[in-house]
């Protein structure tokens, strides 16, 4: 969409309020508004504001910062009012030089993209977020209870859930993502939306969609929708699988080879060794919170140990199988992100790990078809050499402080803001009192 073209748009969506979106390192949304008035000159020449007031992204004698619009995002927000309509276009942060800022999660993607542009490639994800929906249980501390009882693919006519998604699946598609499927997850209140597959751009854009498109429609039933990575103890938590693939400038799939046996180029065998020695640096990026640890363990088909398969759950990468004769359809699923990643950030990181693999030849391990990992005891599995990701927040932000390959790909200015944020997290989950320890201790000790 060009610029003309958006202002068409806005005039015969009858929008009152344009919202240009960004977001900080952790992945929140910040938002300004303009009206549509403004459009044109904001469309020309920017929107001037002041980046000291958004944590990490500027000093107070540094603070004016520029957002440029991009117009293909843009978008109808369907729950807002119709007297007072919305629409959103995510932006790109310029410094008053006219250089991109370092500190913006979605130029730090559009960098490691170009690297793909270089090559005539296209990197596409399909990513799947999960969520819960719960019900509020209480006053001011919030003990949510989860808002059905149904299970994995379940379907009752009475569920009430099952008519909130379907009203989610319809806004977003009104808000231009090709949602292919939604279905109830394994865990109680528990469930997944999924869209087809896109180029990496739009695709982390339409997981900033989601998430917070998700957040108001539960809002709507006085529901609160959760991407919070193991919110119930015993039970799944949220990952969000990403399936991945490379096309070419002819729209061929780059990782499809018809002599392999699992119908994988040399190119995906590299990209896919890349990820594998990457898996631990990468980890903080893609499960960048202490809960993402609690959901990373054996025995709830979260995957814990490094290795690939083709029809082996349990292992961190999977090649999903694939209806004879779509070629284009073969792809690689990353099963250890999770949604609470800024997804501009965990996607920059997975092709940064991937290119890396390209670029230096890696060759990849035999695959764990025939294996259940969780069965395997340490030693069986140091000696076929399979490695664990971090278990805790702290032993993967070691990990990626030790990585150089995937803090380059971020940029120091990236890096230093989400060591800063992350060690905060780490030493305050550290230091804090939970239930279970004044549960277990209080009494006996």
């Amino acid at each position: 969409m060009e610029d003309q073209e958006m202002t068409k748009r806005v005039k015969e969506d009858d929008v009152k309020f344009i919202s240009l979106q960004f977001t900080d390192v952790t992945g929140s949304v910040k938002s300004v508004d303009i009206t549509p008035e403004r459009l044109p000159a904001a469309l020309e020449d920017g929107v001037w504001f002041d980046g000291s007031s958004v944590e990490g992204f500027a000093r107070i004698q540094e603070s004016d910062m520029r957002l440029v619009i991009d117009p293909s995002t843009y978008a109808v927000l369907p729950w807002s009012p119709d007297d007072l309509r919305r629409a959103r276009v995510f932006c790109d942060i310029y410094m008053p030089d006219g250089e991109p800022f370092a500190g913006d999660p979605r130029g730090t993607l559009r960098k490691v993209i170009q690297r793909c542009q270089e090559r005539g490639w296209t990197y596409n994800v399909g990513p799947e977020p999960e969520f819960f929906l719960f019900k509020r249980n209480g006053g001011k501390e919030i003990h949510p209870v989860p808002y059905d009882v149904g299970g994995y693919f379940d379907f009752s006519a009475r569920d009430q859930a099952t008519l909130v998604r379907t009203e989610l699946m319809h806004a977003l598609n009104t808000m231009g993502l090709d949602v292919e499927m939604g279905h109830h997850e394994v865990a109680r209140g528990q469930h997944e939306i999924d869209f087809r597959y896109a180029d990496v751009l739009s695709a982390a854009d339409n997981v900033i969609t989601m998430k917070y498109t998700v957040k108001a429609i539960a809002a709507k039933y006085d529901l609160i929708a959760s991407f919070m990575p193991k919110p119930i103890f015993g039970v799944n938590g949220s990952g969000m699988h990403t399936h991945q693939s490379i096309f070419d400038e002819n729209m061929e799939n780059l990782f499809f080879d018809s002599e392999d046996e699992n119908h994988l180029s040399r190119l995906a065998y590299q990209f896919l060794a890349g990820q594998l020695k990457h898996a631990r640096g990468m980890s903080a990026v893609i499960a960048p919170t202490a809960n993402s640890y609690k959901r990373l363990v054996p025995g709830y088909e979260a995957p814990v140990y490094i290795g690939w398969a083709q029809i082996n759950r349990s292992a961190l990468i999977r090649l999903p199988r694939i209806t004879p004769g779509r070629n284009s359809a073969v792809r690689l699923e990353l099963r250890c992100p999770d949604p609470s990643a800024n997804p501009y950030l965990a996607f920059a990181a997975m092709l940064a790990a991937g290119l890396d693999g390209i670029e230096k030849e890696y060759t990849c391990p035999p695959p764990l078809n025939r294996i259940n990992i969780y069965e395997l005891s340490r030693q069986e599995r140091e000696e076929k050499g399979i490695g664990s990701l971090p278990g805790s927040l702290a032993e993967a932000m070691r990990e990626f402080e030790e990585n150089d390959v995937i803090q380059d790909a971020l940029g120091s200015t990236i890096c230093d803001v989400f060591r800063r944020a992350k060690w905060a997290e780490v030493e305050e989950y550290r230091t804090r009192v939970t239930d279970w320890e004044v549960s277990r201790y209080l009494e006996v000790a």
